[in-house]
């Protein structure tokens, strides 16, 4: 039997919404036990309806979970005994919250310096923004994301999904395995720290390279490219719409001979790239011509088997029978606690180690209370005083 890279550690997850879950989500799927401890009224993506239970379905998969309540001491000691039987702590509650009840990252670090532990925050710990909740949409607001993102003489606009917080949850991993490997070599632990805003400025590293060594201020301008054409540039079809790159001298060529336009070439409106990029509108025009005459099929058929850049505009059904993402095993089965099993997404890697990703589904409030406060030696009557105290919830 093949063993998972982190089988065997284990981790204490008091994530909520999708930032720290999601790191600690790749986690689970590299083996390791996670625990989600949250309220005793469960975490706060369970009460914001069905984009709430997609966030806890996605990036809990797997997870054993307790209830606690953090603000009761007798609530805080169990806290603390699970973390000292772990190796890492992974948290996003609103800052200065984990430091008030006795379990922020320097005196959980100070009592068991092996201790791996990891902190999301909005905007980082360092700066006058310290304090703030932050949210995704904070972020691409305040990173500049949002304002080379819409039409030249449109609105700023949001990426269509919580992209900053997805990105955060992977960078997070990544340092928290980081750290780990240093902890293998040398026995001492370390204190992780990832921000949603530097994980949003990060992701726009090219715009803000070309901005850092030109001055150039990057500026929404839809779906093209600045300095480039055709590219990211968007031709309908008579069935849809397929997005397509083509901006160096061999594939522009390429692309106006497969349309059967070989003479755009040799127009001087669109004699080299700079042209193309000065007459992008009347470019756009005749390029689309062509490509309404053809289904996005047949566009994709022509494009792809010619190796000029191009994709298929997919709605998500269609993303879903795609052959591509078929072939890839990225949507699991899983079984949920009711026994109805659900269609969940499975995580974007591939490891000779991990044939096949854990099958359960994200567990119910509390659903692991009983059995992890076994685990940390309480008698059932004491279990049984906790519950009737509010201090613990049990699951159903």
């Amino acid at each position: 039997m093949i063993d998972k890279p982190l089988d065997g550690i284990r981790v204490i997850d008091f994530g909520q919404f999708i930032a720290a879950p999601a790191a600690t989500q790749v986690l689970v799927d590299l083996g390791a036990d996670v625990i989600k401890v949250e309220p005793v009224h469960g975490e706060s993506a369970r009460g914001i309806g069905a984009h709430g239970k997609a966030m806890v379905e996605n990036y809990n998969r797997g997870k054993r979970a307790i209830a606690l309540d953090l603000k009761d001491p007798r609530g805080q000691e169990i806290a603390r005994r699970l973390i000292a039987g772990a190796d890492i702590v992974v948290q996003n509650l609103r800052p200065g919250v984990m430091d008030k009840l006795g379990l922020g990252a320097e005196e959980m670090r100070a009592a068991h310096p092996h201790l791996v532990y990891a902190t999301v925050s909005g905007f980082g710990l360092h700066g006058p923004s310290r304090n703030r909740a932050g949210l995704d949409i904070a972020a691409q607001a305040e990173s500049g994301l949002m304002w080379v993102t819409g039409e030249h003489d449109g609105e700023p606009q949001k990426v269509g999904a919580q992209i900053v917080d997805a990105a955060t949850g992977y960078v997070c991993a990544q340092a928290i395995l980081g750290a780990y490997i240093r902890r293998l070599r040398t026995g001492e632990g370390d204190t992780v720290e990832v921000s949603l805003l530097e994980v949003a400025i990060h992701l726009q590293a090219p715009n803000w390279g070309a901005y850092l060594d030109t001055g150039n201020e990057p500026r929404r301008m839809g779906n093209g490219q600045p300095t480039v054409a055709p590219a990211a540039d968007i031709m309908p079809t008579s069935d849809g719409s397929v997005v397509v790159s083509a901006y160096s001298e061999v594939h522009f060529r390429r692309l106006c001979r497969l349309l059967g336009r070989a003479e755009l070439a040799d127009d001087a409106r669109f004699a080299d790239n700079e042209s193309r990029v000065r007459n992008r509108g009347a470019l756009l025009t005749e390029l689309r011509a062509a490509f309404a005459t053809m289904t996005s099929d047949e566009a994709m058929d022509v494009l792809a088997a010619n190796g000029v850049v191009a994709g298929r505009i997919n709605t998500y059904p269609e993303a879903m029978r795609s052959p591509d993402v078929q072939a890839s095993g990225l949507f699991i089965e899983v079984s949920r606690p009711d026994g109805v099993p659900a269609t969940a997404l499975g995580t974007p890697w591939h490891l000779a180690s991990v044939p096949k990703l854990p099958t359960a589904g994200a567990p119910d409030l509390g659903q692991h209370t009983a059995e992890l406060i076994a685990e940390l030696g309480y008698p059932t009557d004491a279990l049984d005083a906790l519950a009737a105290d509010g201090v613990v919830a049990l699951g159903r």
